[in-house]
């Protein structure tokens, strides 16, 4: 058995050597290389004798990553995976770069059979370019298109809310909720769009965070999160303000960073609440206050705040019987972290332990928005035809904060063993339930009569 896997490894990362220009392009090619990965990983607990060769695997395909990444071909020829909607088969630890809206992504438009077709798009494509690229890849012909049956672009969530986007809505990517998916359809079949079966199935067990140390999930939560804030340029946040949902341009990084906030509160419900044993999941419980705690080590504050509004889910709060088996010293420490994330007084308490961290570290980046939103809606950006400059400058000394947060390099000691690889690939794609009446069906399940 071992020398069969150890010829596997030989042929796998040959054909990587090989054809390490074209796996970004070929979807299919860089799906059974992400499987084929998964499956090794799992085996490196019972063969520890192919631990060189996985890490070779890794830093090859690492190596194969970055070079396409760093590579500046022409612009039309530019391409960057959009990891939310290749969360399953994207290349997960790759290093993050900053999107433009002038990039090309591949992305995924689902037909109501939940077949899809892959289209390669700029960012900032409008609905309509869309649905241009879907209809060449259908080969849908000028006359449907005239009896009336033209295609639509539809968002479909997991709970199966759907709405139409309109031809002219431009950068709809980086607007779609976490287990949101595009659907091209007709007016006709618009009724009978339904969410994709991956999104309502849920199946309990186990995941990498019950085997992961609560460091390793904490630090590798940290490495990632300063990836996409490090991606996210100080105009964003000011686009973000002043331009509205459907008038944003250029905000693609700041819009994946509170996607992922968001993903990172889901992800602390859904782990809870597809844990079936009451000792495991109050075990669970103290494990991801434990990560909360060092993420806040870590000046770590996004993910410090997403986990704590995650546990203060309604549907994970009401779980009496799992709460009540958590240790008095993690009930207590639970308590201050909902004491330093109050929204009295204006975030008082956070902010001033935030005022005492120096950089590098990563702030709750909503509360940013909310005060830039704040100065902008509080006062007119003209007055009298003139520029209301002491607005600005308030404004612009917000976005500096930004700057001086990021004024210093993170370094966190992160090893390249199989084991972290498998925690780091786990972070970056996180299992979740976006569904709060899903969440709600499950938390009753567990425990029909907790309060």
């Amino acid at each position: 058995g071992l020398r069969r896997k150890r010829a596997v490894l030989a042929v796998l990362l040959h054909f990587l050597e090989t054809y390490k220009g074209l796996l970004q392009e070929e979807e299919s090619a860089g799906k059974v290389i992400k499987e084929l990965y998964l499956l090794i990983m799992k085996d490196t607990s019972l063969y520890h004798e192919l631990e060189d060769e996985i890490i070779k695997l890794h830093q090859l395909v690492e190596t194969v990553e970055l070079k396409v990444a760093d590579e500046t071909p022409p612009p039309n020829k530019q391409v960057k995976p959009l990891f939310r909607h290749f969360r399953r088969i994207d290349s997960c630890l790759q290093t993050r770069v900053a999107f433009r809206g002038s990039d090309e992504i591949f992305c995924r438009v689902y037909m109501p059979d939940h077949s899809y077709v892959t289209i390669r798009s700029r960012l900032s494509a409008s609905v309509q370019d869309i649905l241009a690229s879907v209809t060449e890849k259908l080969q849908y012909s000028e006359e449907q298109s005239a009896r009336g049956d033209a295609l639509i672009l539809v968002t479909m969530a997991s709970s199966g809310e759907k709405s139409v986007l309109q031809p002219s809505e431009e950068c709809v990517f980086t607007t779609l909720g976490i287990n949101s998916h595009l659907f091209a359809c007709t007016r006709d079949t618009f009724d009978s769009l339904v969410p994709l079966p991956e999104e309502i199935q849920v199946v309990p067990g186990d995941t990498e965070i019950h085997r992961a140390e609560p460091e390793d999930v904490a630090n590798h939560l940290t490495a990632f999160h300063w990836e996409l804030f490090r991606c996210i340029h100080e105009l964003e946040f000011v686009d973000y303000v002043f331009h509205g949902e459907r008038g944003r341009r250029e905000t693609a990084n700041l819009e994946l960073l509170l996607q992922r906030c968001s993903e990172v509160q889901h992800w602390v419900g859904t782990e809870l609440l597809l844990c079936e044993g009451l000792g495991k999941r109050a075990h669970l419980l103290k494990k991801l206050i434990k990560i909360a705690a060092i993420c806040k080590q870590n000046q770590d504050m996004l993910s410090f705040y997403a986990i704590v509004i995650g546990l203060n889910n309604a549907a994970v709060s009401r779980l009496r019987l799992t709460w009540e088996k958590l240790p008095g010293k993690f009930k207590n420490l639970f308590r201050k972290f909902e004491n330093l994330t109050d929204p009295c007084r204006n975030h008082k308490t956070y902010r001033e332990v935030l005022a005492k961290m120096k950089p590098p570290l990563i702030p709750f980046v909503p509360l940013i928005l909310k005060d830039l939103t704040f100065l902008h809606e509080g006062s007119k950006t003209l007055l009298d035809g003139l520029v209301n400059v002491e607005k600005l400058h308030c404004i612009a000394e917000k976005v500096r904060t930004v700057r001086k947060y990021r004024s210093r390099p993170l370094c966190l000691e992160l090893e390249a063993s199989p084991a972290q690889l498998q925690t780091k690939a786990y972070v970056r794609q996180l299992r979740v339930i976006d569904n709060q009446n899903l969440l709600f069906e499950l938390s009753y399940k567990l425990e029909p009569g907790s309060q």
